[in-house]
């Protein structure tokens, strides 16, 4: 089998002598299964989007459960929530047997996790592929065909085209997944919420304006952006303030946690359109800033991740905290470095002083000065410290 090893394995082993119960939650298709698989291959597999095997733990939840003697792998669990009280008491009373859930609804998930498991499991989330886990397969791609292709495994393991995979994906997504989660009546405004929202990327999510162009209730634009956050389709990156209740109330921007699922969205189909596509440079943005929260999560971490516009609509694209520092990143789509490039970042230094630890110009070129203020580095190898 062609598998691309995940950063996030270590920390899954990590946990193993410290939690008898291991949570991984994450998007459909982002690579859970076979992670489970490879890090715990004698523990015995369970799907619960299988009927006859969902009905089993239905039906008699304890007894399935005392059915697996050592180790099980319990596939989308969130598919029978009266596992979960049961967990919580086998665990304690069994303290050789070990379990691992997964879960691809995570309000659903964490939900029950909260009620029943809180203390008593480590919950880490697998996000499709970052930059970092792809490097060794990118020697040939350029960055058009890297943000077309997106960072589902099944596209870079060969197993499907892009194309296939997405449309296949969306529309299991939108008949399925939606439906279970939230009374969709019109599933039709809902898909025009999804294609509006991929052209929004990179800018401050407005609800009001969402509303008059879909034709929905402010209320249902906000309850549909929660549906597209917990089912890992979107993220929003807050914005920075010293004040942490201006960050819960100011608007965040909007991102996709997949460049490929987002040019579907956008009818971008190949190399050559998404070239000259207007929102070429938001997509890239989107790209960079989804590998930060990636790295983030692949570290076992809350994304502590911020954007910065001022009144006079000076603005940094990317602001990394570390305790009472920062790290500061402007995110360019050129491959020629211009110092016009640095206007945020000098002014955020000001700002900030001896708290900006490290800042850089992320853009698609060759040239790099990784220094700890104002560097440039080429995407590829951006890592955060």
């Amino acid at each position: 089998m062609n598998f691309i090893e995940r950063d996030i394995e270590k920390i899954v082993k990590g946990m193993v002598p410290y939690f008898k119960i291991i949570t991984i939650t994450g998007p459909r298709q982002s690579g859970k299964t076979t992670l489970c698989k490879k890090i715990f291959p004698d523990y015995a597999y369970v799907n619960l989007e299988d009927i006859s095997i969902r009905e089993q733990a239905t039906t008699d939840p304890k007894a399935f459960l005392l059915s697996f003697t050592s180790g099980v792998i319990i596939d989308e669990a969130h598919n029978c929530p009266e596992l979960f009280s049961y967990l919580q008491v086998i665990s304690d009373n069994y303290p050789d047997r070990r379990y691992v859930i997964t879960g691809s609804s995570n309000f659903t998930l964490l939900e029950n996790i909260t009620q029943s498991l809180a203390g008593r499991t480590s919950v880490l989330t697998l996000l499709p592929l970052s930059i970092q886990e792809l490097t060794d397969r990118l020697d040939d791609i350029t960055t058009d065909t890297l943000i077309l292709n997106g960072s589902y495994p099944a596209v870079w393991a060969g197993l499907q085209p892009r194309q296939m995979l997405y449309s296949n994906y969306y529309a299991t997504y939108v008949e399925r997944d939606v439906r279970r989660i939230v009374n969709v009546t019109n599933i039709r405004n809902f898909q025009t919420f999804i294609r509006l929202s991929a052209g929004r990327i990179g800018t401050e999510f407005n609800a009001s304006s969402l509303s008059n162009d879909v034709g929905v209730s402010v209320k249902t634009i906000q309850s549909w952006l929660s549906i597209l956050t917990t089912s890992y389709i979107v993220f929003t990156l807050p914005p920075f303030y010293e004040n942490i209740g201006k960050r819960l109330i100011k608007a965040p921007k909007l991102y996709f946690f997949d460049t490929g699922l987002l040019c579907y969205l956008l009818g971008i189909e190949n190399e050559q359109q998404l070239a000259v596509h207007p929102l070429r440079g938001a997509i890239y943005e989107n790209l960079v800033v989804a590998e930060a929260y990636k790295q983030m999560t692949n570290q076992g971490k809350e994304p502590n991740l911020y954007f910065y516009r001022d009144s006079s609509q000076t603005e940094v694209d990317l602001l990394h905290q570390r305790g009472y520092a920062y790290e500061a990143y402007e995110i360019k789509s050129s491959q020629t470095y211009t110092k016009d490039f640095l206007k945020g970042l000098n002014y955020l230094t000001k700002l900030l002083d001896k708290r900006l630890t490290r800042s850089a110009i992320i853009y698609t070129g060759s040239e790099e000065l990784d220094t700890p203020l104002n560097g440039i580095i080429n995407y590829r190898k951006f890592r955060l410290s």
